[in-house]
């Protein structure tokens, strides 16, 4: 992997002024940062941002790492400003006149409100690229209620076509709200930075995650458009697409798809069941889906997981064991492609993140992992903001800017921390 480190990165150069909280604004911070962008996170002094550093599971925080915000925060400089005074806002400004791009997902009309809206940077910054994310937008009826990730999945009408038929909607365990909106952002925001070297110009970007999601919602949204009908939950089992499901089995759960006619066919000669094969059209199966799923359920049930996963090489349909965590860090193929990535970060120590950024001549890395609150304050305002020594020294004095909270231990560094080990920057 040493190797790897020695290529360039494809965002090499590129500012990023991330005033985001929560997940769905690091997250899209991140992926970029993964690909070399020069990412500096901005928090409150003290708790940081505590609605993601304060998520750990049953509220454990191991070494004094927050579960919940290491996975959206690989690669950032972490500076904590008060932005309720105006120094710290005009800290905000210094940096924002050589960043190429700013986010943030705060109420909308806040940063407005403060000074330092797109309207206003725009003045010190005519190519700026501003990522506003909401959960609504910046406009609109519902533009100033909070959104979470387990509401925008209810609000969009993702929880009510998941599950079973005979329960409640299940909202997905995984913040596919965050993750999924935060991805289209990085996405969004790569396009308008596309854009500017074309013509100079930058612009705002108005990112509402419900939509993003309403986006996503396959099938479904055109369905219930032409059949003025709601689609029904059919548990672990796709009704458009089929076979394709996930079904017991003796030791556990598989993943099995059968759609092309030779996968059907496969799949029919692995459960014995030639007389399946009158269902081999596509179009004819999914009017059988009913049949076709059950036939397969009584099937796998009596079998062990290798069995079909060898069955399933063997006649030429896909299969694959449902795996858990465990498994995934032991998997030999995603350890191979590096898709597991292990590393020793210089502040936590042995870590394991998913890495998913495989660009042959610029590959994604993973550099560093979280920091605790402020811990890159002197290097970002001595190497970005071109501060002396003297006026950090009056901005820590005045509390404009500062560091976390010893009472919290999800704010500091870990226990044993030498005063230097992981700073960027030293006198």
């Amino acid at each position: 992997m040493e190797e790897l480190f020695e290529q360039g990165e494809a965002l090499k150069g590129v500012r990023i002024l991330d005033i985001t909280r929560i997940i769905l604004g690091p997250w899209a911070s991140t992926l970029l940062a993964e690909l070399g962008a020069e990412v500096v996170h901005v928090e409150i002094p003290g708790a940081g941002d505590l609605l993601i550093r304060a998520v750990g599971p049953q509220g454990q925080f191991p070494r004094n790492i927050s579960p919940g915000m290491m996975c959206a925060s690989a690669n950032k400089y972490y500076l904590a400003v008060d932005l309720h005074k105006p120094e710290g806002l005009d800290l905000i400004k210094r940096l924002a006149a050589s960043s190429d791009i700013i986010m943030e997902n705060f109420k909308p009309g806040t940063f407005d409100k403060w000074g330092i809206g797109y309207r206003q940077l725009r003045e010190l910054n005519a190519g700026i690229v501003y990522l506003s994310m909401q959960g609504f937008g910046n406009w609109g009826s519902l533009a100033t209620r909070p959104s979470y990730d387990a509401y925008a999945q209810g609000i969009t009408g993702l929880a009510e076509i998941t599950g079973f038929p005979d329960a409640m909607g299940v909202k997905s365990s995984a913040w596919i709200g965050d993750f999924l909106s935060g991805t289209v952002a990085a996405f969004y925001t790569m396009a308008a930075l596309y854009h500017r070297k074309r013509t100079g110009k930058g612009q705002f970007i108005d990112l509402s995650q419900a939509e993003v999601l309403l986006r996503c919602m396959d099938w479904t949204w055109l369905y219930g458009f032409l059949k003025k009908k709601r689609r029904e939950r059919f548990g672990n089992r796709d009704m458009a697409v089929v076979p394709s499901c996930i079904v017991r089995v003796e030791d556990g759960f598989v993943a099995l798809a059968g759609f092309s006619e030779a996968e059907f066919e496969g799949l029919c000669l692995a459960m014995n069941r030639p007389d399946l094969l009158v269902y081999k059209p596509i179009e004819q199966r999914l009017v059988e889906a009913e049949t076709i799923y059950e036939a397969i359920e009584t099937w796998a049930r009596t079998r062990k997981t290798g069995e079909i996963r060898e069955l399933g090489e063997r006649h030429g349909f896909a299969v694959a064991q449902v795996m858990n965590v465990k498994d995934l860090h032991q998997s030999p193929h995603f350890n191979q492609r590096h898709s597991i990535w292990k590393f020793d970060d210089p502040l936590w120590g042995d870590l394991c993140y998913p890495m998913a950024l495989h660009l042959a001549d610029t590959p994604g890395r993973i550099r560093w992992s979280m920091r605790p609150v402020g811990f890159d304050n002197e290097y970002v305002l001595r190497k970005m903001v071109g501060c002396s020594a003297a006026e950090v020294a009056a901005l820590y004095e005045n509390g404009v800017v500062g560091r976390w909270n010893e009472q919290m231990a999800f704010t500091k560094p870990p226990v044993g921390w030498d005063g230097q080990q992981g700073l960027l920057f030293r006198e």
